[in-house]
């Protein structure tokens, strides 16, 4: 007859190279990561006992062996809830972990009986995998390219399935044995399929892991790490695709460059890592100062740039010069006291048909404008001339 040690060793070695692949991503800092490979060690433990004891296990095997199956389904459980940020556990889980160890041991040692066993640990492990597909499902990342989430979820919710089809099966005396794990074909394959679920629920939070780092990856190529802007390409690529939106559906945007008054001088005078501090402050002011929707970069060194959707020039300029004012009345502690920033901005709106490039040479002429004109201002392309709208001849100067 079949023995189900096969099978035994199938998810030993799946469960190893699923210790050894996961624990290569450890420095990743992935979360939930740790607990997932614990998981799996503790999976690997219990197919060894249970390996060793063959067909005929000993009831200390059989309650080792099912309470750290019960452990590992938890902890899959909780890695998945903390991989999407959320609490790892609930009470009810907690409890329900505590009363399913009792029963096996019950249920083992005190009045032996394989159904309640076999039900009880059904139940449990049915409702981690299909709690797991749940939350995979619907915490995915909507910016996120779905096949890694829709494989676990899938994968989960039909390893629930096997598993509340044998706790049925159990309920009503289809799967009936009178020793733990009788080599009966329905339990035979019952299984197989929960042993062949494991590695690909592992597969599946490799892929989810890999997709966070890629993630990861992306947001440092796109993101300025010291102000949290755009850096320039990705800015120049989301202005590119606004222009191309503006053009389809006629709508209207703005671009504000941004410049740093005299941001020389606070690094001759102050250090680089006073500079690096300013450049904090400034683009904090900024990011607070901003509309939801509205689009900030850094061109490079201390000039940056902000783009506005769906609003004109006049709007982005009142909208510039707000944060301008902000800024200009905030602080920077140093060494030797405090540092006062300012800035310089020019501002224009895109005009249909032209290209990135028109629109902004338009506004960096603007902003060479404010800077000739004393600094600390706000200019508009087509104000330059005149007196700028928002200047302020008292507002504090850069030390």
């Amino acid at each position: 007859m079949f023995s189900p040690v096969a099978l035994y060793v199938v998810g030993i070695m799946s469960g190893a190279i699923s210790v050894v692949v996961f624990g290569s991503l450890v420095r990743s800092g992935i979360p939930g990561l740790f607990r997932w490979i614990t998981a799996n060690v503790l999976i690997v433990a219990a197919l060894i006992a249970l390996a060793l004891d063959d067909t005929s296990p000993a009831p200390l095997t059989i309650v080792v062996a099912s309470s750290l199956f019960a452990g590992a389904a938890f902890l899959v459980l909780q890695g998945c809830r903390v991989f999407f940020g959320l609490r790892p556990s609930r009470l009810h889980e907690v409890v329900a972990f505590t009363m399913l160890v009792i029963g096996i041991v019950y249920w083992t040692y005190v009045s032996p009986n394989e159904v309640p066993r076999v039900v009880l640990m059904s139940s449990f492990l049915a409702y981690v995998r299909l709690s797991v597909g749940w939350i995979t499902y619907t915490r995915r990342p909507r910016h996120r390219p779905g096949y890694s989430y829709q494989f676990v979820a899938v994968v989960a919710a039909l390893g629930g399935l096997v598993h509340v089809a044998r706790g049925l099966a159990a309920a009503v005396g289809w799967e009936h044995h009178a020793r733990f794990l009788e080599p009966t074909p329905l339990t035979i394959a019952f299984l197989a399929l929960g042993i062949v679920t494991l590695p690909c629920l592992s597969i599946g939070a490799l892929m989810l892991a890999y997709d966070r780092m890629a993630e990861r990856m992306e947001r440092l190529a796109a993101i300025d790490e010291l102000t949290g802007a755009l850096v320039r390409r990705e800015f120049m690529a989301q202005a590119q695709s606004q222009l191309e939106r503006a053009n389809r559906t006629h709508s209207r945007f703005a671009v504000a460059i941004l410049d740093i008054d005299n941001f020389k001088a606070v690094n001759d005078s102050h250090g680089h890592a006073a500079g690096d501090r300013a450049l904090a402050l400034f683009a904090s002011i900024v990011a607070q100062g901003i509309r939801r929707g509205d689009i900030f970069g850094r061109l490079g060194g201390e000039e940056f740039a902000i783009l506005f959707p769906e609003t004109s020039r006049a709007d982005a300029l009142i909208l510039v010069n707000s944060v301008r004012l902000h800024l200009a009345t905030s602080t920077l502690a140093v060494p030797c006291g405090e540092v006062t920033c300012t800035f310089s901005a020019g501002v224009d709106e895109y005009q249909p048909g032209e290209t990135l490039a028109n629109l902004i040479a338009r506004s960096d002429a603007a902003l060479y404008s404010a800077k000739a004109m004393g600094r600390n201002r706000v200019v508009s392309a087509v104000d330059i001339g005149d007196e700028p709208v928002g200047a302020t001849k008292d507002a504090p100067k850069p030390t």
